[in-house]
């Protein structure tokens, strides 16, 4: 069966059993557009800005574990989507990415709406491609699916020029392909487990160190038996959340830069660090010469770049979490591996003492809202049950901090760029990937400007989501690090002239309210998630000078945090806490 490339990549994309595109169109993609059209199993959401697309996309990636697509046109419509795919790739999540491009012939002619999309796109994909040839086309769709969902995941782009889109060839898609270059170590290797566990079972004061491969790999089931049966303290990166429950007792929270005393405390004092699908971070470790000076380190990675790549590594693992965790209790079911009973007692000990300091303690106030207290009364109001999704700053530590998430794939968020204007698109991916789930975007009135728009599509395709705006005014954590660090001098933090965000909301067809006290907090939460087909504009005015803590300053070490929530703001020490 003849078809042209357009025919060719809708038809691919069948084959991948992809049902949901994010785009926009544009001339140079026109014909895909046409392609999409004349047929009904593609369906495409017609975003309103390409960046969103890229987000809509990775929300939905992470919500439902397979690939997200993007398809947007050439130039500007695929410069726009780039801080998505660095989103993505940052965060190693799974997505396939089409750009259209200037046909072959005017390719490095500077033509209209010409950039060199390969190149742009190369530092922040896993691998991407300019096809030249029809004939090329949909094994390169395959590969591109293949390598952007296996190993370490990540978005990968092909690059269409526009006469390759119109040219005609024999459509035959591949079952498999076989990339030389490219081949993923899945099996970790059995003399380097056998060893980390006996290093385990050596161990005085060992911790789990739980990032996002464990979610991505969907590991949540082995994560939980392996710590379970150990009975050894885990603690998790902000990607790796959900994937051990909030809610075990093993769990001693988030670590790292706003972390909790309890998890830094014990990745600090640990004579072994387990880490399981985690790349040692700079939000995580501080200062590289003061982390964890006491630990031997066991890492399991798929990718091996990341193993050793921060941290000196005692026992590298290559493989994926699933399988090695897999192996790992093979091995414990024949023998045991826990460390010393007397041992392990008086560690937990330590930390149940560090657990009483009560890090996520804060001042409550019955005049205004603490944006803490409104993420409590989402987590009570929905069960714990929400899909919750993040843009970035304070806001997004106090929904990590405070949802409490026991489930994998339920928190959202971009992790490792940073992506203002994430939140609100990814809830769109995200309810569109989960769609009998309650699904609420936690906001800040700077971020939620970034990606407005995105109201817009939102109606359109029916996706009602709960968008909780923490709005204190600020651009909060620029402002808390202007308090800290630059002695109160609010440069350009201070958000002037805000939209009347209930107006605004209501002028897009959904629901709007404003929050302005505590006790309607919870009110209003019941009263927004009933309404289950309409998205809600929920806008609490916040208190404006509400820190997050804990806080790590950049350059310090874990036990050298800034602790809130008594009466006072206290750093700690190897030997207790004393005031600042």
């Amino acid at each position: 069966m003849e078809l042209n490339g357009a025919e060719i990549l809708v038809q691919s994309l069948k084959q991948e059993n992809v049902d949901i595109v994010f785009g926009y169109p544009g001339g140079a993609v026109l014909n895909i557009y046409d392609a999409i059209y004349a047929q009904n199993y593609v369906n495409h959401i017609l975003v309103r800005h390409e960046q969103a697309a890229s987000h809509a996309a990775d929300g939905y990636a992470r919500t439902s574990g397979k690939p997200g697509v993007v398809l947007v046109t050439s130039g500007p419509g695929l410069t726009n989507a780039v801080t998505g795919i660095a989103t993505a790739f940052m965060d190693s999540i799974p997505m396939v990415v089409f750009s259209g491009q200037v046909a072959t012939q005017f390719i490095g002619n500077d033509a209209f709406q010409e950039v060199d999309s390969v190149g742009i796109t190369r530092p922040c994909v896993k691998h991407n491609f300019l096809v030249k040839d029809v004939k090329d086309l949909a094994e390169t769709i395959k590969r591109a699916f293949h390598i952007a969902t296996t190993g370490r995941p990540g978005p990968v782009l092909i690059d269409l020029p526009k006469d390759v889109t119109v040219a005609t060839t024999e459509f035959k898609y591949p079952q498999k392909v076989d990339i030389r270059s490219y081949n993923p170590t899945i099996k970790g290797h059995s003399g380097q487990i056998k060893r980390a566990l006996k290093m385990i079972k050596q161990s005085k004061r060992p911790i789990v160190y739980s990032g996002g491969g464990a979610v991505i790999d969907n590991a949540s089931k082995e994560l939980r038996e392996f710590v379970s049966k150990l009975n050894l303290p885990i603690t998790q990166t902000l990607m790796g959340l959900g994937a051990f429950p909030a809610s075990g007792e093993q769990f001693v929270g988030m670590l790292g830069m706003h972390g909790t005393y309890e998890s830094n405390m014990a990745m600090h004092d640990s004579d072994l660090i387990i880490a399981i699908g985690a790349r040692f971070d700079d939000r995580i470790t501080g200062k590289l010469d003061k982390f964890a000076p006491y630990a031997k380190v066991v890492h399991i990675d798929i990718d091996p770049s990341s193993i050793a790549k921060n941290i000196p590594v005692d026992i590298p693992i290559v493989g994926s979490v699933t399988d090695v965790l897999t192996e790992f209790l093979g091995l414990m079911a024949k023998n045991d591996y826990s460390p010393n009973p007397t041992d392990l007692e008086n560690w937990w000990n330590q930390i149940n003492q560090w657990r009483a300091v009560d890090s996520l303690a804060y001042k409550k106030d019955d005049s205004i809202i603490k944006p803490q207290y409104v993420i409590e009364m989402l987590h009570k109001v929905t069960e714990g049950k929400a899909i919750v999704t993040s843009d970035v700053g304070q806001h997004q530590m106090w929904a990590a901090q405070y949802y409490h998430f026991d489930q994998p794939r339920q928190w959202i968020n971009s992790g490792g760029l940073g992506t203002m204007g994430f939140g609100l698109p990814a809830a769109m991916g995200a309810k569109l990937a989960s769609p009998e789930s309650d699904v609420a975007c936690i906001t800040g009135e700077g971020s939620i400007q970034m990606m407005l728009q995105e109201l817009s599509t939102m109606l359109q395709y029916q996706t009602p989501v709960k968008v909780v705006n923490l709005n204190n005014r600020y651009l909060g954590m620029v402002r808390q690090w202007q308090e800290f660090f630059f002695e109160n001098r609010y440069s350009m933090s201070y958000m002037d002239a805000l939209p009347d965000f209930v107006k605004l909301a209501e002028s897009y067809g959904h629901v709007g309210m404003q929050i302005e006290k505590p006790a309607d907090v919870e009110g209003a939460l019941i009263e927004a998630f009933k309404m289950k087909d309409r998205t809600v504009f929920m806008d609490f005015l916040t208190d404006q000078k509400e820190n997050v803590f804990p806080m790590i300053a950049s350059g310090a070490a874990h036990n050298e945090m800034l602790l809130a929530g008594r009466d006072e703001m206290k750093s700690t020490h190897d030997d207790g806490m004393s005031l600042v």
